[in-house]
């Protein structure tokens, strides 16, 4: 049901953006950058996360790691995942398919800065095999998102030795 709920959200707030739905998993990031094509930074990742009493999705670049400090810094309170279980009753979608659209509970939505390194990125449709393609300005319009920064800097790869 959780991807039609997301189909429903798109056919409502952004007819234009079609839902794809694919016979491969898309369920962790590596396998969704190579079930879509795109490098494992364009994948729009959802976090499911407690801070003190509030639940809140924080969606980031694939390839990002959460930086506690900064996170605890912009959410007000120490970052903590949620159970698989906890995710699906708050999200409606099971993790791996968790998207900040078509939720079953009202969540506050943050987006980490890190997406606006690119011009397309590629989250979860609501299901292990769906996903959609979306510029991170209006994902974040359309779920009301907040920027934050509250990732890891992006690891510089070593220049080679002469």
């Amino acid at each position: 049901m959780s991807l039609e709920t997301v189909r429903n959200f798109f056919a409502e707030h952004a007819p234009d953006i079609a839902v794809i739905v694919t016979e491969q998993s898309s369920a962790t990031v590596p396998l969704a950058a190579a079930a879509h094509g795109v490098e494992p930074g364009q994948i729009a990742k959802t976090l499911s996360l407690r801070i003190g009493e509030e639940v809140v999705l924080v969606v980031t670049r694939g390839d990002a790691r959460l930086d506690n400090r900064k996170a605890k810094a912009a959410l007000g309170g120490k970052p903590r995942m949620l159970g698989p279980e906890e995710v699906e009753a708050l999200t409606g979608h099971p993790v791996g398919g968790v998207c900040p659209f078509g939720l079953a509970t009202p969540l506050k939505v943050y987006c980490d800065v890190s997406l606006k390194a690119f011009d397309i990125v590629v989250p979860a449709a609501g299901s292990t095999h769906s996903a959609l393609r979306i510029a991170p300005d209006r994902m974040a319009e359309l779920t009301r998102a907040e920027w934050v920064d509250v990732c890891q800097e992006a690891a510089q790869e070593a220049a080679p030795a002469d």
